[in-house]
């Protein structure tokens, strides 16, 4: 049984910890494909595809949210249990129904609602103690409490069931079908059966019952003219890529070989078991996996990157920077494939492809800034030629992504005193210095030495 976790969206979501110690996982193939499936539905919700993000939480529950703003973050268990693209459109154009209708926090409650699709927060609060997660549930009661219960649980379970029509609509304008809201929906329905939930009173949850949004969605979903549209096969094979390599990355190796047995020769099985075998210590097993996805085909910059990056993490970096030099270019220097070519190139430890790796990468983080991982190799990079301010200039970027102020303050000072001033680096520097400087003064405990 898949894990189920009530998600309370909290008020602010980092790169490296957005909820609860969770992490964002950043995946080039993963987010070209969100980008392309979310773009005929952000369109119809009237907002602007630069300004919505689609963000991968790493967290088995089946859970997808908003936390204010216009990014929709997707937990890694979502995929796994999605079984097509068109379920993952639906959840996403619930999502953005939060968005577009204006959903906000209840301010006065002191905590930010549930606002993904997730079943039942409060149910799955009376369901984890009575699965002996005491602790676990009773907080979740207590959260609901602390809001108001009343008033809380009106307000969610209103918002839910606006975003449901919403969502509806964005799918029919954007000629999406319905098909796979609603088979979530249903999908969801048999989760709360499994759990034993029926037997609970659904004016009691926080979010209405899978069968009564099912009900309510129906007639809308089937009356669209969009009910009947075909599925995009490209589409569908680029999620059973991306939910193969995912389940790879992030899934125990052996329940990986379970779900993609190595008597499987499909292109999915291969992507699954790459990554699969390389975290389980066999790196035989790996690049064989690898070779029979770059066999398959050549010029596939994703394939081509999984490659690289086995050969790179293997302890190889001089042997990956073939297929990474090329997927970077096939990609068109897609900013995180080439933060791992830029990577590899510092980690041949050859200084004649240390200037290649600094130009590789400050192209990374014009096109992508919120990386902290490609600015920490920047910051090597720029340490490794021998450019010390701009090498502290990029500590103070990462420092500032990671929200560690003092640091961030410190090392955007130190240099600005290395880099001529008012050019564009020395004023980020300054602008680094002063937000971070502003942060320690207005959280003096947080930042008081110890």
């Amino acid at each position: 049984m898949k894990r189920l976790v009530a998600a309370f969206a909290i008020s602010l979501l980092i790169w490296t910890q957005p909820a609860a110690a969770q992490s964002i996982l950043r995946d080039a193939e993963t987010e070209a494909m969100f980008n392309d499936m979310s773009r005929p539905l952000i369109l119809a919700a009237g907002l602007s595809p630069n300004n919505v993000r689609v963000v991968m939480i790493n967290d088995d529950s089946i859970n997808a949210f908003t936390a204010g703003g216009q990014t929709v973050y997707i937990n890694s268990g979502l995929i796994h249990a999605a079984d097509n693209a068109n379920q993952v459109q639906g959840v996403i154009a619930h999502e953005l129904g939060h968005v577009a209708d204006g959903h906000v926090i209840l301010q006065d409650a002191g905590i930010r609602p549930a606002l993904g699709i997730t079943i039942l927060s409060m149910v799955l609060g009376i369901a984890a103690m009575a699965a002996g997660a005491g602790d676990a549930g009773a907080g979740i009661l207590a959260a609901g409490q602390a809001a108001g219960q009343g008033k809380y649980l009106a307000f969610s379970r209103v918002q839910e069931a606006t975003a449901d029509a919403t969502g509806a609509k964005f799918l029919r304008e954007a000629g999406i079908s319905g098909r796979g809201m609603l088979s979530f929906f249903k999908k969801l329905q048999n989760e709360e059966y499994a759990y034993g939930l029926k037997n609970i009173d659904p004016y009691e949850q926080s979010h209405p019952l899978s069968g009564e949004r099912v009900a309510n969605l129906t007639a809308d979903l089937t009356n669209s003219p969009a009910w009947n549209a075909p599925p995009d096969p490209a589409l569908e094979d680029r999620f059973k890529r991306v939910k193969a390599k995912l389940e790879g990355y992030v899934a125990p190796y052996q329940q990986t070989l379970n779900d993609y047995p190595e008597s499987d020769q499909s292109i999915y099985a291969h992507y699954a078991r790459a990554y699969a075998w390389h975290k389980a210590g066999y790196p035989d097993k790996a690049d064989a996996e690898a070779e029979a996805l770059v066999k398959a085909l050549p010029h596939d910059p994703y394939f081509l990157e999984i490659k690289g990056q086995i050969l790179l993490e293997a302890g190889k970096p001089q042997e990956a920077l073939a297929p990474l030099r090329e997927a970077t270019d096939l990609s068109r220097n897609a900013p995180l494939i080439a933060t791992t070519f830029g990577h590899a190139l510092i980690a041949t430890e050859d200084k004649a492809h240390y200037p290649e790796a600094v130009k590789i990468l400050r192209q990374a983080v014009a096109r992508d800034d919120d990386n902290p991982f490609a600015w920490y190799q920047l910051g090597t990079a720029y340490t490794l030629v021998g450019d010390e301010p701009r090498a502290n200039l990029a500590t103070a970027e990462q420092a500032s992504l990671t929200g560690d102020s003092r640091t961030a303050a410190y090392t955007a000072k130190i240099a600005m005193q290395g880099l001529a001033p008012n050019t564009s680096d020395w004023i980020r520097a300054q602008d680094i210095a002063m937000t971070a400087q502003n942060d320690m003064d207005d959280n003096p405990k947080k930042y008081k030495r110890r």
